[in-house]
C-alpha cells in the first residue's frame, strides 16, 4: 500500500491534521533559516565591527567610534546595536556618564537579545506539540479503523492491517515534524547564548573605557 491509497483511505478529519503537519514543518524550516541567516550576518558583521570600535576607543577617537556604529553596513550586528545605545547613553547625561551608559546598554542588550529570539517560540511549540498532533491523528486513523471493521463486519489481521497502517501514517509524520524542529530550537539556543555572552563581555568593556575617562 502506497501514500497515495493510505491518503485516499484517510478520513477528512486525519487529512485535517496531515495538512497541520504539513504547515507546522513549513514553518520549522522557514523560522529556521530566516534565523540562520540573520545569525551569520550578526557573526560576520560583529567580527568586522569589534575590532574596528576597540581601535577608535583605544585612541581616544569618540565620534570616530559612534560613527562606526551608526554605520548601515553593521545593521545586523548585535554588538554594534550594544555600544551605539552605551555612546547615545553619554549624549544623554553628560553629569553621570557611566551610570547612563549602563543603563543604556542594559535597554539596548535586552532589546537585541529579544529580536534575536524573534521565532524561537514558534520552533519551541512545534517542536513540543507535532508529536501530539500525529498521535491525534494516529487515534482517529484507528477509530476510523475500527469503524469500518464494525460496518462492514470483517475482522482478522488482513482487515485492520490497512486502517492501522493508514493510522500509524500520523505518528510518523509528527515525528518527523518534531524532531528536527527541537534540533533547530537547540542550535539556535546556543547560538543565541553566545551572542549573549558576546554582548555582556563588549557591555563591560564599554563601561570599563568610560569609568577610566571619567
Amino acid at each position: 500500500m502506497d501514500f497515495l491509497e493510505l491518503w485516499e483511505q484517510m478520513g477528512i478529519s486525519v487529512k485535517i491534521l496531515m495538512f497541520v503537519l504539513v504547515i507546522m514543518s513549513m514553518a520549522s524550516v522557514g523560522v529556521f533559516f530566516e534565523r540562520l541567516f540573520t545569525f551569520i550576518q550578526a557573526t560576520n558583521q560583529s567580527k568586522l565591527f569589534a575590532p574596528q570600535v576597540a581601535k577608535h576607543l583605544k585612541d581616544g577617537k569618540l565620534k570616530e567610534a559612534i560613527s562606526v556604529s551608526q554605520s548601515k553596513d553593521y545593521r545586523y550586528s548585535h554588538l554594534g546595536k550594544v555600544v551605539l545605545a552605551g555612546h547615545s547613553g553619554v549624549d544623554l547625561h553628560k553629569d553621570d556618564v557611566v551610570d547612563s551608559v549602563h543603563r543604556a546598554i542594559q535597554r539596548a542588550a535586552a532589546l537585541t537579545s529579544s529580536d534575536l529570539k524573534r521565532g524561537m517560540g514558534i520552533l519551541a511549540t512545534i517542536g513540543s506539540t507535532a508529536v501530539f498532533v500525529g498521535l491525534l491523528a494516529t487515534t482517529l486513523g484507528v477509530i476510523n479503523a475500527f469503524q469500518g471493521i464494525a460496518a462492514t463486519g470483517s475482522g482478522g489481521l488482513g482487515a485492520v492491517s490497512g486502517g492501522i497502517s493508514e493510522a500509524l501514517v500520523g505518528t510518523a509524520i509528527g515525528l518527523f515534524v518534531a524532531i528536527p524542529a527541537v534540533w533547530f530550537f537547540n542550535y539556535l539556543t546556543g547560538r543565541l547564548e553566545y551572542f549573549a555572552v558576546e554582548m555582556d563581555n563588549s557591555s563591560s568593556e564599554l563601561v570599563d573605557y568610560f569609568i577610566k575617562k571619567s
